[in-house]
């Protein structure tokens, strides 16, 4: 069942919201194998039951569950601690600015879900062991519905398989490289990752403030684009079209990528469908860039972050987290933290640093180069062929992903569509006819 139509059967009494917590809390139960969910929030009920006994419908999300990614703060009686046992206790006096608009759109807040600790900045995969996509200390690991080896990708990895295995009518994630795009792709669900500044970002535990975004993930479009608009606090028409022009992008493409095929089915798919294709040249545009900036900008962030909680239960900057990791290191520190240790190693003119403005100038320079992608071409999306989503996480545009078909193991293929910045609509428009088509 869709959002928009659990919201007409509460309106219509023939379903109440305290029905839909705890057909979900049931469900998580059941499914704690998959430890997809950190935190039940022990509110919800009485929160659905106020919203049952209202005499008017709130919101685009009146009554609706919701999972909250665990880098997201909720002022409630639930933790924010980004997967980390380093920030157990972390209670927030007020929610972050995304949460309070969902529940000024009726949303209830039915719990925080598992991610990869620290939103997969812990450890450098390059340096020693890596940690696996979906593991946090506080969490445990998340196992992929498609089974237990199958990689959930990261760092909204519990977001994703809540949402894939239905233990909520929908999810919010965030995304610094890549960790709502892809968890979704790998659980065959739709993810959007927002513009760069749409939704805010207060309240949330950081890694880059340049390249963090909230953003929605759930089972089909329309609810994609509901929960996108209570991030948001506006509303998308989510209307199907096809009368666009789409630019068909094979950058960075391995021939022998099961997933190439059927990417190069949708672009087929698109034409028939009307949608006007054209190929596309090598962007040339490189996002070694993203590296750098999260490095400088991680502590300076987390201190923030930090100080803003005014918790002295809590470390109170970076070197206290370290410290604690390295005096619990049988539990905090099972593959390291890398990448950490090097994020507290730059200079504290940080800022200054001329890799740092390095990399702010060549991201600019990324934008621009993209932007004028878009603009030769007369283009309103463009199709990654290879499915990355790298660019869009790079650059701040706006991506969506949604599933495309399937691998002979039967595990899923995502795409990924990127359109102009603060153009989500677009992408909402032409994931809606996608959908219908590959229906």
């Amino acid at each position: 069942m869709t959002i928009p139509r659990m919201i007409e059967a509460i309106a219509n009494k023939e379903q109440t919201s305290q029905q839909l917590v705890s057909q979900y809390i049931d469900k998580i139960k059941e499914n704690s194998h998959l430890n997809a969910v950190i935190e039940i929030n022990p509110d919800a009920m009485d929160i659905a039951k106020k919203l049952d006994e209202s005499a008017e419908v709130r919101g685009v999300l009146h009554g609706i569950p919701i999972l909250i990614k665990d880098n997201v703060n909720t002022g409630d009686k639930m933790q924010t601690t980004a997967g980390s046992l380093s920030l157990e206790g972390n209670i927030a006096a007020k929610d972050a600015d995304a949460v309070e608009l969902l529940r000024a759109s009726g949303a209830v807040i039915l719990g925080k879900a598992n991610m990869t600790e620290f939103a997969n900045y812990m450890v450098d995969s390059q340096l020693g062991a890596p940690m696996p996509n979906g593991y946090s200390s506080r969490g445990g690991q998340t196992v992929s519905t498609f089974g237990a080896n199958v990689d959930t990708s990261g760092s909204s990895s519990g977001s994703a398989v809540a949402v894939a295995a239905g233990l909520c009518a929908a999810a919010v994630g965030s995304e610094t490289f890549g960790s709502i795009i892809s968890p979704s792709q790998r659980s065959g669900i739709v993810g959007l990752k927002p513009s760069a500044g749409l939704i805010s970002g207060r309240g949330v535990i950081p890694i880059s403030f340049t390249l963090d975004t909230l953003g929605p993930m759930a089972s089909c479009v329309e609810d994609t684009g509901a929960l996108l608009g209570a991030l948001a606090g506006k509303q998308y028409a989510c209307i199907p079209r096809t009368d666009l022009r789409v630019g068909l992008c094979r950058t960075g493409i391995d021939e022998t990528n099961p997933w190439l095929e059927a990417n190069e089915k949708l672009a087929l798919l698109m034409q028939e469908m009307g949608i006007e294709c054209v190929e596309l040249p090598d962007h040339g545009i490189d996002t070694a860039f993203v590296g750098p900036i999260m490095r400088h900008e991680f502590r300076y962030g987390i201190n923030s972050y930090l100080q803003a909680a005014n918790n002295p239960a809590l470390p109170q900057d970076l070197d206290a987290i370290i410290a604690y990791n390295e005096a619990h290191a049988d539990k905090a520190l099972k593959y390291g933290q890398s990448r950490i240790l090097a994020a507290n190693a730059i200079p504290s003119n940080w800022s200054e640093q001329h890799e740092y403005l390095e990399a702010l100038a060549a991201r600019k320079n990324a934008i621009e180069t993209l932007s004028n992608i878009f603009d030769t071409y007369s283009l309103d999306v463009i199709l990654m062929l290879s499915a990355n989503c790298g660019l869009a996480a790079a650059t701040g545009f706006p991506s969506l992903t949604l599933r495309v078909g399937t691998t002979s193991e039967g595990l899923p293929i995502g795409t990924c569509l990127i359109a102009r910045p603060h153009h989500e609509e677009v992408l909402l428009s032409i994931g809606l006819a996608l959908e219908a088509a590959l229906r």
